[in-house]
C-alpha cells in the first residue's frame, strides 16, 4: 500500500461527502486506502459513508476524541508507506495526491511534505507557517503585523513576501492537509494528544525537525479547505481550547516561565481588542460585533484567572459562568 488516508469525521456529513468523492475521482496512478476515524457523529455520517463509499474504512470511536487522538487511531489502522491527515472539509483536485506522493519520492530527504491550499473562493491560504515564538505573539498581540512590509521582522506567523508561490521548506504546515512517512510518523508516537485541538499539527511538525527531517512545501499541487466548520459550531468552546493547548505548547517548549509569559502577551492582546470592539460597538452594534466583544470578555476572565503552571501539571482551569454560550465540549 502506496498512500493512506486519515479523515478525521466528527458530524461531518454535510463536507464528506464532497472529500471523498474528489479523492476517489482525481486520485488514478496511486495505490491507497481511506480510513475515516469517527467521533461519535450522530448526523448518520457513518451511515452515509458505509452506504456510498463502502471501500472506506470506518472506525467507530463511540466518543469525542478530539483532533489528535482520533488521528493517531487512523495513524495505527494505516498500513500504507505515506499518510495523510487529511480534515473532512476538503477537496482534493485532480492529480494532486498522485503527484504530491511522486514528490515525497524524489525528496527522500524530506519527513512531510505540504501543497498549495485554496480557500473555496480559489484564493490563497496559509498552511506552511514559521513556528511560533513569543516574539511573534507579541508582534500580534500588539497588531504590529501591517508593518512587516517595512520591517520583515515583524512579519510575525508568516513567511515575508512569500504567498506560497514557490517551493521551500517550512517549520510546520496546518493539520488540514499534512503527508508524512508513515515509519517517521510511528517513531514519533504520532501527534501529541495533549494537543487536543490546535497546536498539535505544529507540535507535530517540530518533532519532525528534531528528528532530522525537513518539512516541504511545493505549490505545484493543489487543494481546497473550506476551514473552520467545527469551530463555527461552538465558537467559545474552540477558542478556549485553544487557550489551554497555547499554555501547553509553551510550557513543553519553553517551561514554566514560557507559559507565564504566553499568558502576559494573551491578556495583553485581549485587552486591546475589547477595547478596540467596544468602541466598534458604539459605532457600529451590529450581532458580530457584540458577538466578537462577547468572545474576548470570556476569553480575557478566563486567562485573567488561569495559573498557566497548575493548567498544564494538574488540569487546574478558571471555572466560569457563561452568559450568552455555554461551553458544550467535555475534556
Amino acid at each position: 500500500m502506496k498512500l493512506s488516508i486519515v479523515i478525521l469525521c466528527w458530524n461531518d456529513q454535510a463536507v464528506i461527502a464532497d472529500c471523498l468523492q474528489s479523492i476517489f475521482t482525481n486520485t488514478r496512478l496511486t495505490e491507497f486506502e481511506v480510513i475515516v476515524s469517527d467521533n461519535g457523529s450522530t448526523d448518520r455520517s457513518v451511515e452515509f459513508i458505509r452506504q456510498h463509499y463502502p471501500q472506506v474504512r470506518v472506525i467507530e470511536n463511540g466518543e469525542n476524541l478530539r483532533f489528535a487522538k482520533a488521528n493517531n487511531v487512523g495513524i495505527r489502522a494505516s498500513m500504507g508507506e505515506y499518510v495523510l491527515i487529511l480534515n473532512p472539509d476538503t477537496i482534493i483536485h485532480d492529480g494532486a495526491l498522485d503527484n504530491l506522493v511522486l514528490f515525497a519520492d524524489q525528496h527522500p530527504e524530506a519527513g512531510a511534505f505540504g501543497c498549495k491550499v485554496l480557500n473555496s473562493d480559489g484564493t490563497y491560504q496559509e498552511s506552511g507557517r514559521p513556528f511560533a515564538s513569543l516574539s511573534r505573539e507579541w508582534v500580534m498581540a500588539l497588531g504590529l503585523r501591517p508593518f512587516a512590509q517595512f520591517f520583515r521582522w515583524l512579519s510575525s506567523g508568516t513567511y515575508a513576501g512569500w504567498k506560497g508561490e514557490a517551493q521551500r521548506t517550512v517549520d510546520w504546515l496546518s493539520g488540514c492537509f499534512i503527508l508524512a512517512r508513515r515509519d517517521l510518523l510511528e517513531r514519533l508516537g504520532g501527534f501529541d494528544e495533549q494537543f487536543f485541538y490546535y497546536y498539535e499539527d505544529m507540535d507535530l511538525c517540530r518533532r519532525i525537525w528534531e528528528a532530522g527531517y525537513p518539512i516541504v512545501y511545493t505549490p505545484e499541487m493543489s487543494i481546497t479547505h473550506l476551514g473552520g466548520q467545527s469551530t463555527k459550531r461552538f465558537p467559545i468552546a474552540f477558542a478556549l481550547d485553544s487557550q489551554v493547548t497555547r499554555y501547553r505548547y509553551y510550557y513543553k517548549y519553553y517551561g514554566e516561565r514560557g507559559a507565564f509569559r504566553a499568558r502576559r502577551v494573551v491578556l495583553t492582546s485581549l485587552l486591546i481588542r475589547r477595547l478596540a470592539y467596544g468602541l466598534i460597538k458604539f459605532v457600529r452594534p451590529t450581532d458580530n460585533v457584540k458577538s466578537r466583544l462577547e468572545l474576548f470578555r470570556v476569553l480575557f476572565a478566563w486567562n485573567i484567572r488561569v495559573d498557566p503552571v497548575k493548567l498544564v501539571e494538574n488540569g487546574e482551569e478558571p471555572q466560569l459562568k457563561l452568559k450568552s454560550i455555554a461551553r458544550v465540549l467535555n475534556r
